[in-house]
């Protein structure tokens, strides 16, 4: 009974939360197109299906998501844990933490590859560019990208480093491969930065770095806690980019090749 109410209550918060969505949908159809919604039926029931879904997922953020990641966040930083690790006795450093940045490049990578979002982005980039870029080579690519990211993250809130100096040497870097990247190649990586923070990776990542920072003796999980999203976002631009420069030159001009033909059209 508990859990029933647990997700009415979670379900009327869903459709709060979508109402602004319907009524600007709806607001523009009607006083700016001025038309009727087509497929009335289909688009009402496809919204109960989004409410319905949005609740149930929610539930389940709460109920299993952020519960697992942080429960692994304190196993894997339990002192009995790591003290029967340590070598000799030696004290804690932070090579001791060597399974917790095991744990979030795997988990990083896990998430990603079965991430929509990126699914989609993959399948576009592979029709528009003829097959020259590789749904399977974009999603490993994205998704060796975030796990890096999030093992180096899970190390900065463990060394207690401040976060910006990561942005910013990243973000260097980025610049620089963004010179010598094919320019084709260049938005696609760019917004494979920004896929990777949707629907499964972020509540994993969110709450291993809210644990982990809970975890670390000394660590703030206001301050520490957060950011292991930004490196999930980062990285995946240098790793697509990196993708794409040993791919060779050729990527960006076959893809070229492939869009320009898609525009021409056939004599009549």
């Amino acid at each position: 009974m508990e859990a029933l109410i647990h997700l009415l209550r979670q379900l009327a918060l869903t459709i709060r939360d979508v109402l602004p969505i319907v009524a600007v949908v709806v607001g523009f159809q009607v006083l700016v197109i001025r038309k009727p919604i087509a497929n009335l039926r289909k688009v009402t029931i496809g919204f109960a299906y989004v409410v319905v879904g949005l609740s149930l997922f929610m539930v389940g953020l709460e109920s299993a998501l952020f519960p697992l990641g942080r429960i692994m966040a304190e196993q894997l930083t339990d002192p009995a844990f790591l003290a029967a690790r340590a070598h000799d006795g030696q004290p804690l450093q932070w090579t001791s933490f060597y399974w917790v940045y095991c744990f979030a490049f795997l988990i990083g990578f896990s998430t990603t590859i079965a991430e929509p979002s990126l699914m989609a982005v993959a399948i576009k980039a592979n029709n528009i560019s003829g097959g020259n870029i590789g749904i399977w080579g974009l999603r490993v690519a994205v998704a060796l990208g975030v796990a890096i990211g999030i093992a180096l993250g899970s190390y900065r809130i463990v060394a207690g480093h401040p976060i910006h100096y990561y942005i910013i040497a990243g973000y260097v870097v980025v610049i620089v491969q963004t010179r010598f990247a094919p320019k084709l190649i260049v938005p696609l990586a760019y917004d494979s930065g920004g896929v990777t923070t949707s629907t499964v990776t972020v509540p994993l990542v969110a709450a291993l770095g809210l644990g982990l920072s809970e975890a670390v003796p000394g660590r703030d999980p206001l301050i520490d806690g957060f950011g292991l999203i930004a490196f999930a976002s980062l990285f995946p631009i240098m790793s697509v980019l990196g993708y794409a420069q040993l791919a060779g030159g050729d990527l960006g001009r076959e893809t070229a090749t492939a869009s320009t033909e898609d525009e021409v059209e056939s004599p009549t």
